[in-house]
């Protein structure tokens, strides 16, 4: 890298540090600041001054004094790093579970990939990175505020908004098909409150043996995504886990787990997609209280039940998501698109389809 692109600046993986880097410092308790490196720019902690001038054409990994002789460490974010400490306008996709889904849906190199839900942007980066260059992702968002953050952020991690991703707003149901020809999708992820809502779609875009995930909150849409997944007739059978991150406190002798973790956020079902006219092999069970009629699924999922309407049944408050206001999310979509701009991000607004 010269001293030219050192001065002027793009959001680098590796080599010396540059204005737009985005980079951790860790003080001496061991607290973590995350800061974008800009022309002029100070970090002031209660202790002292760094001039982010001091930082610029280090190596990665450095050590630095502050005004008072006080120590940082200084590294650039890794890619689950950055997505926690980025705007948000919506819930993010947290790297434990992010890994799961390329892991369990096998994200591979040069995939063609659609994701619904794109929220922050958080699995979007997770999944560009999956796919690499040679691979394409179709990400749909119904919200215009969400996308926004979303290409915003994406576009700070990147430096731009990749060519091989394409974000459009609208509903996944009337939007894929006049996106993604029929059978040309290897995999669909699906982020939404509703997926059993687009289980026919996804079925129609995959094709054989292509791989639906499905990321969801709570119990009682882990099971609606798995009935309707079975009543589809076009998968393999579904299998559900969750996954549950413990840390571990290990220094000398002190050796035990940590006080907190992170336990759950939510749940993973996936299932494979049928080639046409295929009939899964039912699985040969013992009889047991288990069984159960439409009746007894419809006392559990209400919208089963005779002339019950899914709009009334499954909402963001039933289900116990937060909702931000109109206020706060344009106020994210302006910490977002500021984000990127330090970065020196380029994020031109005809990315987004509508």
């Amino acid at each position: 890298m010269s001293d030219q692109d050192t001065a002027a600046g793009t959001p680098a993986p590796s080599g010396p540090l540059g204005y737009g880097d985005r980079v951790q410092l860790t003080g001496p308790k061991g607290r973590l600041n995350t800061i974008t490196l800009v022309p002029e720019g100070e970090f002031h902690s209660h202790r002292g001054v760094i001039a982010h001038a001091d930082l610029v054409g280090l190596p990665d990994a450095s050590v630095v004094s502050n005004s008072s002789g006080e120590e940082y460490l200084v590294l650039r974010p890794l890619l689950s790093d950055f997505v926690m400490s980025m705007p948000r306008g919506a819930a993010i996709v947290y790297p434990k579970d992010a890994a799961q889904i390329l892991s369990l849906a096998d994200i591979f190199p040069g995939a063609r990939v659609v994701e619904a839900g794109v929220g922050s942007g958080a699995l979007s980066l997770h999944l560009l990175r999956g796919i690499g260059e040679q691979g394409e992702l179709f990400s749909f968002e119904r919200r215009d505020e969400f996308a926004d953050v979303a290409r915003a952020n994406v576009a700070a991690f990147s430096g731009s908004v990749p060519e091989n991703w394409t974000l459009t707003v609208g509903d996944l149901q009337d939007t894929l098909p006049a996106t993604c020809p029929a059978g040309s999708v290897d995999r669909v992820v699906l982020d939404m409150l509703a997926p059993w809502e687009c289980v026919d779609v996804a079925a129609e875009a995959l094709q054989p043996g292509g791989v639906l995930i499905c990321y969801v909150a709570t119990v009682t849409q882990l099971s609606r995504t798995a009935e309707q997944i079975r009543r589809s007739g076009q998968f393999t059978h579904p299998q559900s886990s969750e996954t549950m991150v413990r840390g571990w406190h290990v220094e000398g002798l002190a050796v035990r787990p940590d006080h907190r973790m992170v336990a759950h956020t939510g749940f993973l079902i996936t299932a494979r997609r049928l080639a046409p006219n295929t009939v899964v092999p039912s699985l040969k069970r013992r009889a047991s209280k288990s069984e159960f009629s439409d009746a007894d699924l419809a006392n559990w999922l209400p919208d089963l039940a005779e002339g019950a309407s899914s709009d009334e049944v499954w909402t963001p408050e039933v289900v116990g998501e937060r909702q931000k206001s109109e206020k706060v999310l344009r106020k994210k979509v302006r910490e977002a698109r500021n984000f990127a701009s330090e970065r020196r991000a380029d994020t031109p607004d005809t990315d987004t389809q509508n």
